[in-house]
Protein backbone atom coordinates (compact mmCIF):
# COMPACT_ATOMS: atom_id res chain seq x y z
CA UNK A 1 0.00 0.00 0.00
CA UNK A 2 3.03 2.49 0.48
CA UNK A 3 1.23 3.75 4.04
CA UNK A 4 3.71 5.35 6.45
CA UNK A 5 1.85 4.22 9.73
CA UNK A 6 4.21 5.92 11.63
CA UNK A 7 2.84 9.43 10.40
CA UNK A 8 2.89 11.86 13.17
CA UNK A 9 -0.04 14.43 12.55
CA UNK A 10 0.29 17.74 11.88
CA UNK A 11 -0.86 20.47 14.58
CA UNK A 12 -0.61 18.19 17.97
CA UNK A 13 2.45 19.83 19.46
CA UNK A 14 0.53 20.82 22.35
CA UNK A 15 2.05 23.40 25.22
CA UNK A 16 0.48 22.63 28.36
CA UNK A 17 -1.89 25.45 28.77
CA UNK A 18 -3.59 24.72 25.39
CA UNK A 19 -3.95 20.47 26.49
CA UNK A 20 -5.84 22.08 29.70
CA UNK A 21 -7.83 24.46 26.99
CA UNK A 22 -8.66 21.59 24.81
CA UNK A 23 -9.50 19.80 27.56
CA UNK A 24 -12.16 21.92 29.66
CA UNK A 25 -13.71 22.47 25.95
CA UNK A 26 -14.56 18.89 25.40
CA UNK A 27 -15.83 18.78 29.55
CA UNK A 28 -17.72 21.70 28.67
CA UNK A 29 -18.92 19.80 25.13
CA UNK A 30 -19.79 16.44 26.69
CA UNK A 31 -21.39 17.73 30.17
CA UNK A 32 -21.64 21.74 30.21
CA UNK A 33 -18.52 21.82 32.89
CA UNK A 34 -20.42 19.98 35.41
CA UNK A 35 -18.40 17.92 38.06
CA UNK A 36 -22.12 16.06 38.33
CA UNK A 37 -22.09 15.27 34.79
CA UNK A 38 -18.68 13.52 34.94
CA UNK A 39 -21.17 10.44 36.01
CA UNK A 40 -23.86 10.85 33.72
CA UNK A 41 -26.36 7.96 31.76
CA UNK A 42 -27.73 9.18 29.00
CA UNK A 43 -31.58 8.84 27.57
CA UNK A 44 -31.91 6.15 25.35
CA UNK A 45 -28.61 4.64 26.21
CA UNK A 46 -27.54 1.28 27.85
CA UNK A 47 -24.39 2.12 29.76
CA UNK A 48 -23.34 4.95 31.43
CA UNK A 49 -20.65 7.82 30.23
CA UNK A 50 -17.96 8.57 32.36
CA UNK A 51 -15.40 11.95 32.28
CA UNK A 52 -15.00 14.69 30.05
CA UNK A 53 -14.64 12.32 27.51
CA UNK A 54 -18.01 10.58 28.61
CA UNK A 55 -15.88 7.54 27.92
CA UNK A 56 -18.63 4.65 27.80
CA UNK A 57 -18.58 1.63 29.92
CA UNK A 58 -20.86 -1.36 29.42
CA UNK A 59 -22.46 -3.51 31.91
CA UNK A 60 -21.76 -7.20 31.78
CA UNK A 61 -23.54 -9.11 29.12
CA UNK A 62 -23.84 -5.98 26.72
CA UNK A 63 -22.45 -5.97 23.31
CA UNK A 64 -23.09 -2.19 21.81
CA UNK A 65 -22.13 -1.09 18.71
CA UNK A 66 -19.76 1.55 20.17
CA UNK A 67 -16.31 2.00 20.77
CA UNK A 68 -16.28 0.97 24.53
CA UNK A 69 -13.76 3.40 25.34
CA UNK A 70 -13.74 3.54 29.79
CA UNK A 71 -11.43 0.59 30.11
CA UNK A 72 -9.08 2.37 27.40
CA UNK A 73 -9.04 5.28 30.00
CA UNK A 74 -8.36 3.01 32.93
CA UNK A 75 -5.36 1.04 31.17
CA UNK A 76 -4.06 3.83 29.79
CA UNK A 77 -4.15 6.42 33.64
CA UNK A 78 -3.08 3.24 35.28
CA UNK A 79 -0.44 3.18 32.54
CA UNK A 80 1.05 6.93 33.72
CA UNK A 81 0.62 5.82 37.61
CA UNK A 82 -3.03 7.50 38.19
CA UNK A 83 -4.73 5.79 41.42
CA UNK A 84 -8.22 5.34 40.50
CA UNK A 85 -11.12 4.67 42.53
CA UNK A 86 -11.42 0.62 43.17
CA UNK A 87 -14.27 1.01 41.75
CA UNK A 88 -13.30 2.38 37.72
CA UNK A 89 -11.05 -0.89 37.52
CA UNK A 90 -14.07 -3.48 37.34
CA UNK A 91 -14.16 -4.84 33.76
CA UNK A 92 -17.49 -4.11 33.23
CA UNK A 93 -19.93 -1.13 34.80
CA UNK A 94 -21.37 -2.14 37.75
CA UNK A 95 -24.77 -0.52 37.28
CA UNK A 96 -26.93 -2.22 34.63
CA UNK A 97 -29.87 0.20 34.36
CA UNK A 98 -30.23 4.09 34.58
CA UNK A 99 -32.62 3.95 37.37
CA UNK A 100 -30.06 1.86 39.56
CA UNK A 101 -27.46 4.39 38.58
CA UNK A 102 -29.88 7.36 39.51
CA UNK A 103 -30.78 6.12 42.35
CA UNK A 104 -27.09 5.64 43.27
CA UNK A 105 -26.00 8.67 42.24
CA UNK A 106 -25.06 9.82 45.47
CA UNK A 107 -23.82 6.62 46.87
CA UNK A 108 -20.02 6.59 48.30
CA UNK A 109 -18.98 4.54 44.51
CA UNK A 110 -20.38 7.36 42.42
CA UNK A 111 -19.02 10.33 44.74
CA UNK A 112 -15.53 9.14 44.86
CA UNK A 113 -15.31 8.55 40.96
CA UNK A 114 -16.61 12.03 40.44
CA UNK A 115 -14.06 13.47 42.54
CA UNK A 116 -11.32 11.48 40.94
CA UNK A 117 -12.59 12.62 37.70
CA UNK A 118 -12.60 16.12 38.43
CA UNK A 119 -8.98 15.85 40.33
CA UNK A 120 -8.02 14.21 37.36
CA UNK A 121 -8.53 16.50 33.49
CA UNK A 122 -5.20 16.47 32.50
CA UNK A 123 -4.75 12.48 32.39
CA UNK A 124 -8.55 12.27 30.57
CA UNK A 125 -6.98 14.70 28.14
CA UNK A 126 -3.69 13.12 27.32
CA UNK A 127 -5.42 10.53 26.58
CA UNK A 128 -8.42 11.78 24.26
CA UNK A 129 -5.57 13.45 22.61
CA UNK A 130 -3.32 9.87 22.36
CA UNK A 131 -6.61 8.79 20.87
CA UNK A 132 -6.63 11.35 18.24
CA UNK A 133 -3.34 10.98 17.60
CA UNK A 134 -3.67 6.63 16.91
CA UNK A 135 -6.45 7.66 14.34
CA UNK A 136 -4.66 9.01 11.31
CA UNK A 137 -2.45 5.51 10.87
CA UNK A 138 -6.04 3.31 11.25
CA UNK A 139 -8.02 5.57 8.86
CA UNK A 140 -5.83 5.74 6.25
CA UNK A 141 -5.09 1.82 6.28
CA UNK A 142 -8.88 1.72 6.64
CA UNK A 143 -9.73 4.45 3.50
CA UNK A 144 -10.45 3.70 -0.31
CA UNK A 145 -6.87 3.95 -2.25
CA UNK A 146 -8.63 6.16 -4.54
CA UNK A 147 -9.30 8.45 -1.07
CA UNK A 148 -6.25 8.04 1.06
CA UNK A 149 -4.51 11.02 -0.34
CA UNK A 150 -7.57 13.89 -0.27
CA UNK A 151 -7.72 12.23 3.47
CA UNK A 152 -4.77 13.09 4.91
CA UNK A 153 -4.40 16.33 2.78
CA UNK A 154 -7.41 17.29 4.67
CA UNK A 155 -6.67 15.86 8.05
CA UNK A 156 -3.29 18.27 7.82
CA UNK A 157 -5.24 21.52 6.29
CA UNK A 158 -7.17 20.99 9.20
CA UNK A 159 -4.61 20.63 11.39
CA UNK A 160 -2.64 23.44 10.72
CA UNK A 161 -4.64 25.99 13.01
CA UNK A 162 -5.33 25.62 17.06
CA UNK A 163 -9.21 25.31 16.36
CA UNK A 164 -8.77 22.49 13.73
CA UNK A 165 -6.49 20.44 15.87
CA UNK A 166 -8.84 20.99 19.05
CA UNK A 167 -11.67 19.58 15.91
CA UNK A 168 -9.38 16.76 15.07
CA UNK A 169 -9.03 15.72 18.70
CA UNK A 170 -12.29 16.47 19.74
CA UNK A 171 -14.28 14.99 17.10
CA UNK A 172 -12.33 11.29 17.25
CA UNK A 173 -13.47 11.05 21.55
CA UNK A 174 -16.69 12.56 20.31
CA UNK A 175 -17.60 9.70 16.86
CA UNK A 176 -15.20 7.56 16.46
CA UNK A 177 -12.14 7.29 14.26
CA UNK A 178 -15.15 5.78 11.72
CA UNK A 179 -13.26 2.58 10.94
CA UNK A 180 -15.52 0.27 12.55
CA UNK A 181 -17.79 -1.94 10.42
CA UNK A 182 -19.75 -2.06 13.42
CA UNK A 183 -20.06 1.53 13.97
CA UNK A 184 -22.40 1.78 10.76
CA UNK A 185 -26.09 2.52 10.04
CA UNK A 186 -27.12 1.13 6.59
CA UNK A 187 -23.49 0.81 5.71
CA UNK A 188 -23.04 4.70 6.31
CA UNK A 189 -20.55 5.68 9.09
CA UNK A 190 -19.78 9.11 11.19
CA UNK A 191 -16.39 8.91 12.11
CA UNK A 192 -13.09 10.96 11.72
CA UNK A 193 -12.69 8.95 8.52
CA UNK A 194 -16.21 9.84 6.89
CA UNK A 195 -15.57 13.93 8.14
CA UNK A 196 -12.33 14.24 6.52
CA UNK A 197 -13.67 11.96 3.39
CA UNK A 198 -16.81 14.62 2.77
CA UNK A 199 -15.02 17.76 2.88
CA UNK A 200 -14.88 19.97 0.41
CA UNK A 201 -11.91 21.34 -1.35
CA UNK A 202 -10.63 24.32 0.50
CA UNK A 203 -7.57 25.90 1.40
CA UNK A 204 -5.61 25.07 4.69
CA UNK A 205 -5.97 27.11 8.01
CA UNK A 206 -9.07 28.46 9.47
CA UNK A 207 -11.41 27.71 6.04
CA UNK A 208 -10.47 24.15 6.58
CA UNK A 209 -11.39 23.94 10.44
CA UNK A 210 -14.75 25.62 9.03
CA UNK A 211 -15.09 23.21 6.45
CA UNK A 212 -14.49 20.35 8.40
CA UNK A 213 -17.31 21.75 10.87
CA UNK A 214 -19.79 21.56 8.02
CA UNK A 215 -18.87 17.97 6.84
CA UNK A 216 -19.24 17.19 10.35
CA UNK A 217 -22.43 18.74 10.57
CA UNK A 218 -23.51 16.95 7.16
CA UNK A 219 -22.37 13.49 8.38
CA UNK A 220 -24.35 13.53 11.40
CA UNK A 221 -27.43 14.69 10.02
CA UNK A 222 -27.10 11.36 7.90
CA UNK A 223 -26.60 9.21 10.90
CA UNK A 224 -29.83 10.34 12.24
CA UNK A 225 -31.76 9.57 8.85
CA UNK A 226 -30.20 6.48 8.90
CA UNK A 227 -30.39 5.49 12.72
CA UNK A 228 -33.45 3.08 14.05
CA UNK A 229 -36.30 5.30 14.49
CA UNK A 230 -36.51 3.49 18.07
CA UNK A 231 -33.45 5.12 19.34
CA UNK A 232 -34.83 8.68 18.50
CA UNK A 233 -31.68 10.36 17.76
CA UNK A 234 -33.49 13.48 15.97
CA UNK A 235 -33.07 14.86 19.34
CA UNK A 236 -29.56 15.12 19.46
CA UNK A 237 -29.04 17.10 16.02
CA UNK A 238 -29.17 20.57 17.61
CA UNK A 239 -26.71 19.49 20.23
CA UNK A 240 -24.49 17.73 17.76
CA UNK A 241 -24.73 20.36 15.41
CA UNK A 242 -23.85 23.13 17.85
CA UNK A 243 -20.68 21.12 19.47
CA UNK A 244 -19.53 21.16 15.23
CA UNK A 245 -20.25 24.96 15.20
CA UNK A 246 -17.01 25.42 17.38
CA UNK A 247 -14.73 23.67 15.10
CA UNK A 248 -14.83 26.25 12.75
CA UNK A 249 -14.56 29.46 15.55
CA UNK A 250 -11.23 30.10 16.87
CA UNK A 251 -10.54 29.05 20.49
Amino acid sequence: MGLMLAVSPAGMALDAARKEQIGRKIWQNECGGSVSGLTTWNAGEEFPSLGIGHFIWYPAGFKGRFDESWPSFVSYAKSKGAKLPEVALERHSPWTSKAQFQREFDSPRLSSLRKWLAANIGVQTDFIIARSRAALPKILAAAPDSERKRIEANYHKVATTPQGTYALIDYVNFKGDGCSKAERYNGRGWGLLQVLGEMRDVPSGPSAAKEFAASAKRVLSRRIANSPPERGEQRWEPGWHNRCETYGRPL
